[in-house]
């Protein structure tokens, strides 16, 4: 069972929809009205994590990873919050940060199939 919401984890998501990286901000552009009538929250708060986006209809977050995500105990960080994720009932795709940047059309129509798929 997830925790209750904390105020710390509203402010901190709220902070982190001001602090967009450029990848997730391309891909916000093209979610954030709703594509084919799916709902994509960013930065949304669960538990003792933000997601970067979340359906919430379909049950599942997209994190789009940098570089860093392949450094040092990220690797296990990562596995370790999937678990936890996954033991919510949230299935967690994450996406490398230079296919945004390639083409950020290209992984919003997939993010849009695949939630329509679920």
């Amino acid at each position: 069972m997830p925790r209750p919401k904390q105020p710390r984890d509203v402010y901190l998501a709220r902070h982190l929809r001001s602090e967009s990286s450029l990848p997730e901000a391309q891909l916000w552009r093209l979610l954030r009205n709703n594509p084919d009538g799916v709902k994509i929250r960013r930065q949304h708060p669960v538990g003792a994590f933000v997601l970067d986006f979340y359906c919430p209809a379909a049950r599942v977050a997209f994190e789009i990873d940098g570089i860093v995500h392949d450094m040092g105990d990220r690797p296990a960080r990562d596995e370790a919050r999937d678990t936890a994720l996954a033991d919510l009932g949230i299935e967690v795709i994450r996406i490398p940060a230079s296919d945004v940047l390639r083409s950020p059309e290209a992984v919003a129509e997939a993010i849009v199939r695949y939630c329509k798929k679920r």
